[in-house]
């Protein structure tokens, strides 16, 4: 007989332990799938919440402000610092009255009006409940270039274009879309040459270090102490290392590309010492720094030609 004697195994007992087991856990997987379905019903009419909320507040905007024709426009305000005519500025715009101010793109209406290369900079406002503002400072000319087009059935013919202060290339504009023209002041700027003429593009900037010393040249040069005793008819910007000016009074004088200003008052000490000599300067080299080499012109050489008055430039006045 064994020591040990087997307890007996209570088989309805294990089998109940085991049911109450499962039912638990299916009754936690229910509550857990319930919670779950509560969360995502909640979730998605949040959603549905928002989208009908901004769809709603969408059609109420369009409908209150953006096309309320309490906010047309009725006034198309513009101010400039130069001649181009309002009507012009107006049509570079693209805006028309009646449209609706609030609606009105304005960075939109500053791109289009920066796509011409005659603005330098553009201001657009918003002045509720029906005007649109538009402020404009045009970009001044200091510098002329010609350049050979092939027009179709004429041949070749030399299109003249004008160079701001920043060095942008403008072309001309036409006298319809001009308050007043300007021919005798576009025709007396001086002639840039030297150029690589591919450049040469309305909007495109000339960035060349020469092209840029030529221009802070033209424009210190106008309120410099030779302004109103010489003036400038070209500038050569070939060479990359200096610049030669040839004058209407008959000189050709190099400069190097840095201190100008101090290059000018050299400039206008040589021309006074001619002055009390009655010589004129035929050539003058002032990017030598150590000496400055000179060349006059005969005493008997013919007197340069009469100089015709030219408007002086005025500092820009931005608007």
């Amino acid at each position: 007989m064994s020591l040990f004697k087997r307890k007996p195994r209570n088989r309805r007992t294990g089998r109940i332990h085991v049911l109450d087991v499962k039912l638990r856990s299916d009754q936690l997987r229910r509550s857990r799938l319930r919670k779950a379905g509560m969360a995502l019903a909640a979730l998605l009419g949040t959603l549905v919440g928002v989208f009908a909320f901004w769809h709603v507040g969408q059609w109420a905007a369009g409908q209150l402000l953006y096309q309320n024709s309490a906010f047309a426009i009725r006034t198309i305000e513009v101010h400039t610092d130069g001649t181009i005519a309002t009507d012009q500025l107006r049509r570079w715009a693209n805006v028309r009255p009646g449209q609706n101010l609030l609606a009105l793109d304005l960075a939109r209406v500053q791109r289009d009006l920066q796509l011409s290369p005659a603005l330098e900079t553009v201001m657009v406002e918003r002045i509720l409940p029906h005007t649109l503002r538009i402020r404009v400072a045009e970009r001044e000319p200091v510098l002329q270039v010609g350049v050979p087009l092939m027009r179709p059935g004429t041949g070749w013919e030399t299109a003249v274009f004008l160079i701001g202060t920043d060095g942008v290339v403008m072309a001309p504009l036409s006298p319809r879309q001009r308050v007043r023209p300007q021919p005798e002041v576009e025709e007396g700027l001086p002639q840039l040459t030297g150029l690589n003429l591919s450049e040469v593009r309305p909007g495109q900037r000339l960035a060349a270090p020469a092209v840029q010393s030529a221009l802070r040249l033209v424009n210190e040069f106008a309120y410099s102490p030779l302004a109103g005793l010489v003036d400038l008819r070209r500038v050569d910007v070939s060479a990359t290392d200096v610049i030669v000016v040839t004058t209407v009074q008959g000189s050709e004088v190099t400069l190097g590309l840095e201190n100008l200003e101090q290059q000018l008052r050299r400039w206008r000490e040589i021309h006074d010492l001619g002055i009390r000599t009655h010589r004129r300067i035929a050539s003058l080299d002032l990017s030598v720094s150590n000496n400055v080499p000179v060349r006059w012109l005969a005493p008997d050489s013919p007197p340069p030609p009469a100089r015709q008055p030219k408007p002086m430039r005025s500092r820009k006045r931005h608007v």
